[in-house]
């Protein structure tokens, strides 16, 4: 991130990592101590078990590279010692006289590798840079939760990029009004999260938060769910039902997908915005409403207006105060945080042991385009969990999209540019549209799986299908 634009959000500790080094032999002590003092760590050194422990006694370690075979402590022993003094130590054991029972037992310790003598001095710098790297982004992802202050608020708003400060700073200037407030960006980019952060730092924390998907329903399901219902109003009203907008009193209003609203329900909205008071299905009584409304959509509003699908004067009252959250391709920097508050996420989940991301795989979720945005990127981490089974997230674990084997349409050559010119958008959304319409062929209708084909989120594609009425 560059110092012209924004200052980091947390000060870390940027002393070199500090690596522990146990063996028994001279030689391999003093040649792993230059070789990592060469990669700029500060490397201590112990000729034994017992020594190691006294030294992890004494000094705070990162990483402890220790044989196992030792006249005294085995590798093992140590690294179940240092556990007991650091849980999150990282371990990384070599050996000569490699035994699958010692590697289990090592790796159910926590210890993060394996090797075996005589290993590549190059493969373990590339081991130990990737180990501390990940030991480093968990370090800051817990620094930068508690420098954001309230730890429920902003658990899961990651983001340390010139674009993400400006959020957080954003919603912590707005929280405590009453104004209404427009999240935009494409699917998959946190708008669900911002808004919760908006609640919980404004002064209706203490009320409820309720959200409403209105692109979800049909338009009497909609208007029924947002403003209640009257026993007997329609088929199936049995008993006198409470609106989202009665349960939120006092509280926040969260509109998902605002720009899939009807135009009849445009209207209601807007009177409940102008009047603050609305009624229920079937009801004759006004109805107060005492609310806070945050509303999002993916789509471009301004045009939806000027296409004749959204009212302006609708537009006006939800844009009060805009807030725009940037596509994950516009802010790279942040994809190791989330791929390790993911990565934590799952593993806890499902119970395993993994302690990071491998500098290969990692580099490939950095370079991949992220159509999905942060949705996407949580649901490659959380398959890459479920499918690993050494200590460290490989690239084999990623999809197909990730990873870059994915067969790609050939590209198409390119035509002559008529010398009156024409209509390169319309005819870019002709194209766009002809590969929708293809996928869907293909899928035979199953819109998850022309997703799939094209590597879009399924709500994207849903959007699409919708833009271009290929229902």
């Amino acid at each position: 991130m560059s110092s012209t634009t924004a200052q980091p959000i947390v000060e870390t500790d940027r002393r070199p990592a500090r690596i522990l080094v146990v063996d028994d032999e001279r030689s391999m002590r003093e040649l792993l101590a230059i070789v990592l003092r060469r990669e700029g760590y500060e490397v201590l050194l112990a000729e034994n078990g017992r020594s190691a422990v006294d030294m992890l006694e004494r000094e705070p370690v990162d990483l402890l590279i220790s044989d196992i075979k030792m006249p005294d402590l085995s590798g093992v022993d140590v690294l179940r010692a240092a556990k007991k003094i650091d849980q999150d130590i990282l371990g990384i054991m070599i050996t000569a006289f490699a035994s699958t029972d010692t590697a289990v037992e090592a790796m159910r310790l926590g210890a993060c590798d394996y090797l075996s003598k005589p290993f590549d001095i190059d493969l373990l710098k590339m081991k130990v840079r990737e180990k501390i790297e990940n030991r480093q982004l968990r370090q800051e992802n817990l620094l930068l939760k508690r420098t954001l202050g309230l730890s429920h608020q902003f658990s899961n708003i990651i983001g340390r990029s010139a674009a993400m400060l400006d959020v957080f700073k954003m919603i912590e200037t707005v929280a405590r009004t009453n104004s209404t407030i427009l999240l935009t960006g494409e699917s998959g980019t946190g708008k669900g999260l911002v808004a919760q952060a908006i609640h919980f730092h404004s002064l209706r924390r203490d009320k409820p938060m309720v959200s409403l998907n209105c692109g979800a329903l049909p338009e009497a399901l909609l208007e029924s769910e947002l403003f209640g219902h009257m026993r007997g109003a329609f088929t199936g009203a049995d008993s006198n039902k409470k609106g989202l907008l009665e349960v939120a009193e006092r509280g926040t209003v969260f509109l998902d997908e605002i720009g899939e609203m009807s135009a009849v329900m445009q209207v209601k909205l807007l009177r409940v915005l102008q009047e603050r008071r609305f009624r229920r299905v079937g009801g004759l009584e006004e109805v107060q409403a005492d609310i806070r409304v945050i509303a999002a959509t993916n789509q471009d509003l301004t045009k939806a207006v000027a296409d004749g699908r959204f009212r302006e004067d609708l537009y006006y009252r939800i844009n009060v105060i805009p807030i725009t959250l940037p596509p994950l391709r516009e802010r790279r920097e942040d994809i190791p945080l989330l791929a390790e508050h993911f990565l934590i996420k799952y593993c806890e989940q499902m119970n395993k042991q993994i302690a990071g991301i491998s500098h290969e795989a990692l580099d490939l979720l950095i370079h991949h385009e992220w159509p999905g945005n942060i949705r996407e990127l949580e649901n490659v981490v959380e398959r890459a969990v479920a499918l690993e089974s050494t200590p460290s997230v490989l690239p084999d674990s990623l999809p197909a999209t990730v990873r870059g084997d994915s067969p790609r349409p050939p590209s198409a050559p390119v035509e002559t540019l008529p010398e009156s010119g024409f209509d390169l958008e319309a005819h870019v959304k002709e194209i766009e549209r002809g590969y929708i319409a293809e996928a869907l062929k293909r899928a035979g209708g199953v819109q998850v799986k022309a997703a799939e084909l094209l590597g879009m989120s399924f709500r994207s594609f849903r959007y699409y299908v919708k833009k271009y009425n290929l229902r």
